[in-house]
């Protein structure tokens, strides 16, 4: 060996022996903290490796929920009622429908009409009508002239309408025949079952008409008859045939009745008026209003009427051509009766008593003006807003009647007087 190499032997045993010493093992301190840092890692991990898997298992859980929820719904869903087909009609027997609905009689049989729902339309030989229109809720015919019949399958969700004139009848499900006679400006409604209401004209309000009644209009009269056909029912024989001791009975009561203050009598006698003028507008005979006011006196009588007897008088007073006492029937409801809604119904039949005097078309004017103003919506705005559109024109001329035509067909577009509303329309 030379020397260099025993110089390089030694110096690399020191650097040995230098490394050994620098390189100290560790403590028992030092290897329980490595051990527990090393544990803390793993639990970690454990402990992020256990939430993500019940993360994992409650969204699935959740998404099977859901697709469950998908799947059952149809089943469980409440049924959704079915929608009634669309009104058609599926046969014109004895004529056919031209072009703009007008019904040509074929024959001398007349024409009748059947829809796809039931319901018939019969017009007699002669009778001239229209069908206007035919939608998923009904038809609307235009009788022109003559008489037509009608059968309507009862249905809450459909409408019917017969156009008369200046008139019309609603309806939903009933049977009755209308009348029209242009000529004599006559209108005849008669109700075999169900219900119709007619507005127009005279009638003042939508009347609504019972099974058995009849309703005849005269526009050139002002006239209003309602009849019942309805057959009297007879009084049981037993009640005709009292003993003598249940005969005595109202001979104590009348006694007893004498002797009573002066201010039941007066109640009593009220009951009974009202009672029996309740009868006679049911049946239009309005005579026997009249005779009763006559019989007390009319000075007599105003202060003591209730609301409804007001009304009726002044209803009795108008059919028959009465039209200063119905101005004061009116006139005393209002100050009687001032904050009652028969107040502004007041304000429109003042309008229509003014327009059936001579000279009173201005006063007429102003009446319905108030009463449009006051209830724009109350029970006669639509026949307040037709009248003034009609006396406005026959005082100014169609230009200044188109804007209140305007207004009517906006707001009333099946009123009884949107046809001659249209006609302004379409005026030049």
């Amino acid at each position: 060996m030379t020397r260099n190499e025993g110089s390089d032997s030694r110096r690399l045993d020191a650097l040995t022996e230098l490394a050994k010493g620098a390189a100290k093992p560790p403590t028992a301190v030092e290897l329980d903290r490595g051990l527990r840092r090393i544990r803390a890692q793993v639990e970690a991990g454990r402990t992020r490796s256990r939430i993500s898997l019940r993360l994992a298992v409650l969204a699935s859980a959740l998404l099977a929920c859901v697709a469950l929820a998908v799947a059952l719904v149809p089943r469980f869903r409440a049924p959704s009622p079915p929608s009634s087909p669309s009104v058609v009609v599926t046969r014109v027997d004895g004529g056919t429908i031209l072009e703009g609905g007008y019904l040509s009689e074929i024959g001398n049989g007349g024409v009748s009409l059947l829809f796809s729902e039931g319901s018939k339309f019969v017009l007699t030989p002669g009778t001239r009508g229209r069908l206007r229109t035919v939608t998923t809720d009904g038809a609307r015919l235009a009788l022109d002239h003559g008489t037509a019949s009608f059968q309507i399958t009862p249905s809450v969700e459909r409408r019917w309408w017969v156009e008369a004139g200046p008139f019309l009848v609603s309806v939903r499900g009933t049977e009755f025949t209308v009348v029209w006679d242009p000529t004599r400006e006559e209108l005849e409604v008669k109700l075999r079952r169900g219900r119709v209401a007619v507005s127009g004209p005279v009638l003042g309000e939508e009347l609504i008409l019972r099974p058995g009644q009849n309703l005849r209009v005269n526009l050139g009269k002002r006239e209003t008859v309602i009849t019942d056909e309805r057959p009297e029912i007879p009084a049981p024989a037993s009640s005709q045939s009292a003993s003598p001791a249940r005969a005595s009975a109202p001979v104590a009561s009348i006694s007893s009745a004498a002797t009573a203050p002066s201010a039941q009598g007066s109640a009593n006698a009220s009951v009974s008026r009202e009672r029996r003028w309740r009868e006679a507008v049911a049946k239009g005979q309005w005579d026997r209003i009249l005779a009763d006011v006559k019989r007390d006196g009319v000075e007599a009588s105003l202060p003591t009427l209730s609301s409804d007897e007001l009304f009726a008088l002044a209803d009795a007073a108008r059919y028959r051509r009465r039209p200063e006492l119905a101005r004061s029937a009116l006139l005393t409801q209002r100050e009687r009766f001032p904050n009652s809604s028969r107040a502004s119904d007041a304000v429109f039949l003042l309008g229509r008593v003014e327009e059936s005097r001579a000279g009173g078309r201005d006063a007429a004017l102003k009446r319905y003006d108030e009463y449009l103003a006051r209830a724009p919506s109350g029970t006669y705005a639509a026949e307040a807003l037709g009248r003034k559109m009609i006396l406005v024109k026959e005082q100014q001329g169609p230009d200044g009647a188109r804007p209140i035509a305007d207004e009517y067909l906006r707001r009333f577009p099946s009123g009884s007087y949107a046809a001659a509303a249209r006609a302004l329309a379409r005026a030049p």
